[in-house]
């Protein structure tokens, strides 16, 4: 895991938290907003090491809650759980393959906000609830899932364009004819 890929990471959960507060043009369309977090949660258990999962679980969730009506810190646990499902099982996915990027945006997009209510509900609070929970929900899931092979792409461009790739030259060369005995 280089440096930089982590510092995009965070910088993206940032830019992505203020965005979800700050643009309502989405909103106002289809009546949800689409978190962003779950798909780059997505794209960090599949990328990078276990830690940098913990700490965008911890920063990213704290971002949101603090722009957001949940409690402080109730969004931490559940990013952290589906990142470090996902983590525990990368080896079997196919990181490469969009329908596999398409499921895992979809599902983590669908399970974090199930799990956040839980949560909230938990500390005996009454969120508003109804069918238009419903509704958002779903196009929370969508969305999320049609965004995560976006994301993918977005942060292999920049890697591939912000990163060194050491060129692997090798003095010998394949079609040199090596003389053995004397000359």
């Amino acid at each position: 895991m280089k440096p930089l890929n982590s510092i995009l990471i965070l910088l993206a959960a940032f830019v992505a938290v203020f965005l979800e507060a700050s643009c309502d043009g989405f909103r106002r369309w289809f009546g949800a907003q689409i978190d962003l977090l779950p798909l780059l949660i997505v794209y960090t258990s599949l990328s990078a090491g276990g830690l940098m999962v913990c700490l965008l679980a911890v920063v990213g969730g704290l971002w949101f809650d603090s722009l957001s009506a949940n409690p402080p810190g109730v969004s931490m646990l559940p990013l952290l759980i589906v990142g470090l499902l996902i983590y525990s099982r990368r080896e079997l996915i196919l990181r490469e393959q969009l329908f596999a990027q398409f499921v895992l945006g979809l599902s983590a997009s669908a399970l974090v906000p199930v799990l956040t209510l839980l949560l909230v509900l938990s500390t005996r609070q009454t969120p508003l609830l109804g069918w238009g929970s419903l509704w958002q929900w779903i196009v929370m899931s969508l969305g999320g899932g049609l965004l995560t092979p976006v994301c993918f792409r977005i942060f292999d461009m920049l890697n591939h364009g912000l990163t060194y790739r050491p060129v692997t030259e090798s003095s010998f060369r394949p079609d040199r004819e090596i003389r053995r005995g004397r000359s």
